[in-house]
């Protein structure tokens, strides 16, 4: 068995990137809202790390079992049981639920396979749906991660931060 990953709180990058989505959506006067299943809160937690998150961060909701998923987020248990948790529909239908049901302008949402076990053909292990909703529209995407199981979902919180960081404009200073 390998070592453990180091805890995220001790993670450079997280931190960068959670630092860059609070000066964007700060700049905005927006605030975030994550659905969380595989992470099971860590993006939360890496975004509620940083002092002052409360001017940005509207809440978390932690949606692990398909019931939370569909009592929390509103996600249709037909299209849970058609396609499965970890498919690019329940992705986007929980996306669209956290903005549904937050005071938020942006969301980010997480679906997958963290491992070690619940793989199959069509979803490996370290298969994981994103889904990000800002006021400039909805964007999604699988990716299939290598690693462990804490291996998977770090890689998760990253890729998740990163992307919406990418997708939040930037704003220009008017100052001269």
């Amino acid at each position: 068995m390998s070592a453990p990953a180091a805890p995220l709180s001790h993670d450079a990058e997280v931190a960068a990137l959670v630092e860059g989505l609070a000066k964007r959506l700060l700049a905005q006067g927006w605030m975030l809202a994550t659905a969380e299943s595989c992470t099971g809160g860590l993006i939360a937690a890496a975004c509620t790390e940083l002092a002052g998150s409360s001017n940005w961060f509207e809440r978390g909701f932690v949606t692990y079992s398909n019931a939370a998923k569909a009592q929390m987020l509103g996600v249709d248990a037909a299209l849970i049981a058609r396609h499965g948790a970890v498919s690019q529909p329940v992705a986007r239908a929980m996306v669209q639920g956290a903005v549904q049901h937050a005071s938020a302008q942006v969301a980010l949402a997480v679906t997958g396979v963290a491992g070690p076990g619940g793989g199959s053909a069509d979803k490996p292990v370290g298969t994981v749906w994103f889904a990000w909703a800002t006021p400039g529209g909805l964007h999604i995407e699988v990716r299939c991660f290598a690693g462990d199981r804490a291996a998977v979902r770090q890689a998760t919180v990253r890729h998740s931060l990163r992307c919406l960081l990418e997708l939040l404009p930037l704003v220009r200073s008017t100052a001269a």
